[in-house]
């Protein structure tokens, strides 16, 4: 089926800066990170990004996908947070203290509230405690990183694979900074409840004090979560969320040399997201954007509206033009029914694509007489046959 993009003219609401022909050009934002993905939560307006959808391993960044695995489980009643898990020899030998990697120090042989391992994921990237939950719960760390990727695809990350519970080296390891970003949503709005862990300043266990291994956490800039990760040939990345005010945005970013730079370009990304943007309404609730064609119905076109207001994020000085296109698959066949789903406008910033929103018909279109099919049907023989 072809796809008819239609663009939208705006009437009027096409952007640019105030006398922007007059101005010098601000230097163009960057950053060193060589993937990168920043997000407006509200909006969905995408900030930056740089070969967000590359895979890169994901080091201690798996362990977010642990942690949905097991609140998807504990959602369900399959696990409770009193449940204990047995302390193995594995699990100690390979995240545990002997490992000499991040840990909680669970003691072997012992057993330990899921409860607690969960905190020990959340605030000392434990890997001990990611191997125990995961020989808990299926038997076998590498039955759970199966559970782990299968999720993943749930929840629309179609490269994200994990071949085991930590994130530690497997060339079988993948995740992008565009699935990152999917996951950190998710987490944020599903499970508000286990997110909370992750601005938890410390946790002591086995009468091991450890602070949050997360360092923007201890900066009070705003950031409540997430994780960091490392992995040889492809440096240091982050995921995070930060929350000022009533706006939040999503973070996942990868590639840094240090783990200073790490700090510092995270810190001003995150200043920048917070400071240089504002929020433009593009379309009122039940504003029409444009229409449809209709094939065979008693009306040629049907309009077509977003179903709420758009807003997306600008930068304040702003010396693009803001643009719009509709994507349906042409034309709609009759009858059609209001408020049905049909494709999705898409909102573009001079080259930048900066959101996607669903379009729904606003009205319905009957079924046309046998006449009006009939030229209907001409009319789209000619148009693919030229």
């Amino acid at each position: 089926m072809r796809m008819k993009m239609l663009s939208a003219a705006f009437l009027g609401l096409a952007l640019f800066a105030g006398a922007a022909f007059a101005q010098t050009p601000a230097p163009a934002f960057d950053t060193k990170a060589k993937q990168i993905l920043l997000v407006d939560a509200e909006t969905g307006t995408v900030l930056f990004s740089r070969a967000e959808n590359d895979p890169i391993p994901p080091a201690s960044l798996a362990k977010l996908m642990t942690m949905e695995v097991v609140a998807e489980a504990l959602g369900k009643g399959e696990v409770s947070p009193e449940t204990l898990y047995d302390v193995s020899e594995h699990a100690w030998r390979t995240g545990g203290a002997p490992a000499g990697t991040s840990t909680m120090f669970a003691a072997l042989k012992s057993r330990i509230r899921v409860a607690d391992l969960l905190q020990g994921v959340a605030v000392q990237l434990a890997n001990d405690a990611c191997i125990i939950l995961a020989e808990g719960m299926t038997g076998s760390e590498g039955a759970f990183a199966e559970r782990m990727t299968a999720r993943a695809r749930e929840l629309g990350m179609p490269v994200a694979t994990f071949r085991n519970a930590t994130g530690l080296p497997d060339p079988g390891n993948k995740i992008t900074m565009s699935e990152l970003v999917t996951l950190v949503r998710h987490l944020h709005e599903a499970h508000p409840d286990l997110y909370r862990l992750y601005s938890q300043p410390e946790f002591e266990w086995n009468k091991i004090l450890q602070r949050n291994k997360n360092p923007l956490i201890s900066a009070n800039i705003g950031v409540d979560g997430l994780a960091t990760g490392f992995a040889e040939g492809f440096g240091f990345s982050l995921a995070a969320s930060l929350q000022r005010g009533d706006r939040r945005v999503y973070l996942a970013m990868g590639g840094l040399e240090t783990d200073k730079e790490r700090i510092e370009e995270s810190r001003k990304v995150l200043d920048w997201a917070m400071t240089a943007f504002e929020k433009k309404r593009i379309f009122a609730d039940g504003e029409s954007i444009g229409e449809a064609a209709v094939y065979g119905g008693d009306a040629s076109h049907v309009a077509l509206v977003a179903g709420g207001p758009v807003d997306v994020l600008l930068p304040v000085n702003n010396p693009e033009r803001l643009t719009a296109r509709i994507v349906y698959k042409w034309p709609l066949r009759a009858p059609v029914t209001a408020g049905t789903e049909v494709g999705v406008v898409k909102l573009w910033n001079g080259e930048k694509l900066l959101r996607e929103v669903p379009v729904k018909t606003a009205g319905a279109v009957g079924q046309g007489t046998l006449t009006s099919r009939a030229v209907d049907a001409l009319q789209e023989l000619l148009f693919f046959w030229l």
